[in-house]
């Protein structure tokens, strides 16, 4: 309920995807769990979709004819556009680095669950929402060891300055440690800071999420910076500033 009592909006998402058939099953899949959906099949018709509804977030594929999706991407972020994931078949790191950098809020690779784009889904529509009511998250900018996590932008960088690619669950356990950092949270207490009620997620997958973040911390500093305490969790060894 809005605070005058009235249901909220339901929210709008344009997919664009020349592909029909993925197009057509990621477009029922978001309408069975809610949401309003437009598709299209490149940018031109994507542009058509934008001048008639109020799209919240577009699901948008980097090759397409015509106009691909990277340059899209660049296009409506400059303009102050819609909320964009990404989504491509290409694996490359440094393509899904160069979207992000574009201005998309999240990129997934192909092929993704449905369920996991959902979870994406509603997580950039919660930042976009907090964003726009001056939530306690805007702008915020967590330091620690020479690396610098900007929750605007969901990029962390390393003490060099180079962009680490993060996925969301790293994303938001990376989070959760810097909430609280230097104390030791369980698997419940990050699976509910991380992840609260939007995705199912069993506890072994926090432990895979924290082996791949610490992995990518360790690359850039010889310090162990999350230590495991085997029966009661995980912690963040390492000073957090919040400039």
């Amino acid at each position: 309920m809005t605070p005058d009592g009235s249901l909220p909006p339901v929210r709008q998402i344009l997919v664009v995807d020349d592909d029909t058939s993925l197009r057509e099953h990621v477009a029922k899949y978001l309408s069975d769990h809610g949401y309003q959906v437009h598709a299209a099949a490149d940018g031109k018709t994507m542009e058509a979709v934008l001048a008639e509804a109020p799209i919240d977030l577009i699901i948008l594929d980097v090759m397409m004819p015509g106009e691909d999706g990277l340059s899209i991407c660049r296009r409506l972020a400059e303009d102050g556009g819609p909320a964009i994931i990404m989504v491509s078949a290409m694996g490359e790191e440094i393509d899904r680095i160069l979207g992000l950098e574009l201005g998309a809020d999240d990129y997934l690779p192909k092929p993704c669950s449905p369920r996991e784009l959902l979870a994406r889904v509603r997580a950039v529509m919660r930042r976009r929402e907090e964003a726009r009511n001056g939530g306690p998250r805007r702008g915020k900018a967590y330091h620690f060891l020479g690396f610098v996590l900007d929750t605007l932008r969901r990029q962390l960088r390393s003490p060099n300055g180079a962009t680490i690619l993060l996925t969301a669950g790293e994303y938001s356990l990376l989070s959760a440690f810097l909430e609280q950092p230097q104390r030791i949270l369980s698997r419940d207490q990050l699976l509910e800071a991380a992840r609260g009620s939007d995705t199912e997620v069993f506890d072994r997958a926090v432990d895979v999420q924290i082996s791949r973040l610490r992995r990518k911390l360790h690359a850039c500093t010889d310090q162990e910076i999350i230590k495991t305490y085997r029966g009661a969790g995980y912690l963040l060894d390492a000073k957090v500033t919040r400039p």
